[in-house]
C-alpha cells in the first residue's frame, strides 16, 4: 500500500503537467503540429520534429499516452488490492473512463481541426466539454490519491461518489462554469490579443466584437462568486482539525484570485495562463478534498 499511494500521488501530478502543457499547445498555436492526423503525427508514428509546433504538439501526445498508461496501470493496481465497489477500486475505475474520454476529446479537435486558429462555436463547445471532462478526472486520481493515505476508509464501500451536501454541489457547478468560462476566456486571449488593458475593454464592450471576447467579462464575475461560496463553504471546517483544510482553502483562493488580476494587469501571458490554470487545478483539488474530510466527518459525529 505505501508504494500504491506514491504511486498514485506521482499520477495524479503528472496528469497536473500533461494539463498544463496541453494548455501550453493551445496558447501557442502548435494544435495543427501534427496535421489533421491522429493518434499518427503528420501520417507517421515517428514525425520530423525540426518544426517547433510539431515538437509542442507531438510531446503532449506522447506524455498524454504514458498519461493514459499510468491511470490504467493504476486501475489493475487498484482491483488486486482493493474490494469490488471499494472507494479505491471504484475511483480508479472512474479514472480509466476520465481518461479515455480525455483521448476521445482530444482526438475530435485535431480531427475536425478545432485548432490553432479556429474561431468557430464549434472549438468554444469542444473546449468546454474537454474542461468538464479534465475536471472528472481530477476528480477521479484526487479522490483514488486521497484513499490511497486513508486507506482503512478506502477499503469500505463507496457510497454516493459525489457528496450530495447541496452546498457543495452548488459550489462545484460554479466553478465548473468557471472554468469554462476561463478556458473560452484564455481562448479569446490567444485569438484576440490586446495590446492594452484599455484596448481590451474596449475589445469586450465593443458591440462587434467577436462572441470569444465578449464572453470574457463574464470570467471574473463567476470568480469573485465561487470565491465567496468557498469562503462560505471553508467555515463548516471551523471546528475541524484536519491538515488545515480551512487554511489551505483560503490560502488557494486567495492566491489565485492575486493571479488573476496579475493575468488581466499584464494582458495573459503564455507563462501567467499556465500558472493560473496550475493554481486553478490545485485549488479545485484541495476544495474536492475538503469534501471527503466533511464526509468523514459528519460520519465520525
Amino acid at each position: 500500500m505505501s508504494a500504491f499511494k506514491n504511486f498514485n500521488l506521482f499520477s495524479l501530478s503528472y496528469t497536473l503537467l500533461v494539463i498544463i502543457w496541453g494548455a501550453y499547445v493551445r496558447a501557442s498555436g502548435s494544435g495543427a503540429g501534427c496535421g489533421a492526423h491522429w493518434p499518427l503525427c503528420n501520417g507517421v508514428v515517428l514525425p520530423n520534429t525540426e518544426t517547433t509546433k510539431t515538437l509542442v504538439e507531438f510531446a503532449h501526445r506522447t506524455s498524454s499516452g504514458l498519461n493514459l498508461v499510468l491511470v490504467v496501470i493504476g486501475y489493475l493496481w487498484a482491483r488486486k488490492i482493493s474490494p469490488k465497489g471499494s472507494w479505491i477500486r471504484t475511483s480508479a475505475f472512474y479514472s480509466v473512463v476520465a481518461i479515455f474520454m480525455e483521448a476521445i476529446l482530444g482526438a475530435g479537435l485535431v480531427l475536425l481541426k478545432l485548432v490553432e486558429f479556429d474561431q468557430s462555436v464549434a472549438r468554444a463547445i469542444s473546449i468546454s466539454l474537454h474542461l468538464v471532462n479534465t475536471l472528472f478526472l481530477l476528480t477521479t486520481l484526487t479522490t483514488l490519491t486521497w484513499y490511497s493515505f486513508h486507506q482503512a476508509d478506502g477499503m469500505k464501500k463507496a457510497k454516493k461518489w459525489i457528496y450530495r451536501d447541496r452546498f457543495f454541489l452548488l459550489c462545484s457547478g460554479v466553478f465548473i462554469l468557471l472554468g469554462v468560462s476561463g478556458a473560452i476566456t484564455a481562448l479569446g486571449d490567444t485569438l484576440f490579443p490586446a495590446t492594452s488593458l484599455l484596448s481590451g475593454m474596449q475589445q469586450d464592450l465593443a458591440h462587434d466584437s467577436h462572441f470569444l471576447v465578449k464572453l470574457r467579462v463574464f470570467h471574473p464575475i463567476i470568480a469573485i462568486s465561487w470565491i465567496l461560496l468557498v469562503f462560505m463553504w471553508s467555515k463548516r471546517f471551523e471546528k475541524i482539525e484536519t491538515a488545515g483544510i480551512r487554511t489551505l482553502l483560503i490560502l488557494a483562493i486567495t492566491t489565485q484570485f492575486i493571479l488573476g488580476v496579475l493575468n488581466w494587469v499584464l494582458m495573459a501571458p503564455n507563462w501567467m495562463q499556465l500558472i493560473h490554470l496550475l493554481v486553478a487545478d490545485l485549488v479545485f483539488i484541495t476544495f474536492w478534498i475538503s469534501a471527503h474530510i466533511d464526509r468523514a466527518h459528519l460520519n465520525e459525529t
